[in-house]
């Protein structure tokens, strides 16, 4: 004789094993029962925000380093160029704008004229003006080897032509170098014969100069060929 209740055991049993319930005057309803559940299904959940922390700390550091900087270049501006440490950003950029547009027109200067020494020795002399006593001006080039008594040696030859200087340029580049030279004569020295006598003073410096390197071209070479 079974138990009663062994109807309605039957009954839960077969609600629980079964793939639905039973629903009144309708079709069955789906259940499901999981039976296992991974942690790993909730890990990406979990990582998304520490990822976007994460990436959030970056750019905050990114974004100071890039801040910390700016501000260096400007203070460093700040020092080159004639202003104080409360000068603004606008105030500042001006100024280096303007000190660009100086520069560069100082470089196109510098670059039409022709106070860079050439590779062959050049000397050129003439005289187009007078100073307001009546004295004869001269322009004079001497382009040539560099060599250290070559400006003693210019002054003397100057002075020895009793001839004052007004104004004086030099360029030295990769050991050759430009002299331009600005000078006046006294009340007698003026006329072509000056212009040539100052050229032939100058000639024969750089000449001098030539021998002299030729000179000490030779005795370095002799005393290696002694070796």
């Amino acid at each position: 004789m079974q138990p009663e209740n062994s109807s309605g055991m039957s009954e839960i049993y077969r609600i629980l094993t079964h793939t639905g319930m039973p629903r009144a005057n309708g079709p069955e309803i789906p259940t499901f029962f999981p039976t296992s559940f991974c942690a790993s299904d909730m890990s990406g959940i979990t990582e998304l925000p520490q990822a976007r922390a994460l990436a959030a700390k970056n750019h905050k550091e990114a974004e100071k380093r890039r801040r910390e900087r700016i501000k260096g270049h400007l203070d460093e501006l700040r020092r080159l160029l004639p202003c104080n440490s409360k000068t603004d950003k606008a105030s500042l950029l001006a100024k280096v704008v303007q000190r660009v547009r100086d520069l560069k027109q100082q470089t196109s200067d510098i670059a039409g004229s022709d106070i860079f020494p050439s590779e062959t020795d050049e000397i050129s002399v003439f005289s187009d003006e007078f100073s307001s006593d009546g004295r004869s001006i001269f322009k004079a080039s001497v382009c040539c080897e560099d060599r250290s008594d070559l400006l003693p040696d210019l002054i003397e030859t100057l002075n020895s032509l009793h001839l004052r200087t007004l104004k004086a340029e030099m360029a030295m580049v990769g050991g050759r170098v430009r002299n331009v030279l600005v000078v006046a004569g006294d009340r007698d020295f003026n006329g072509d014969d000056c212009t040539d006598l100052l050229r032939d003073a100058l000639k024969a410096l750089v000449e001098r100069s030539d021998s002299s390197d030729r000179c000490k071209r030779q005795r370095i070479f002799d005393r290696r060929t002694m070796k």
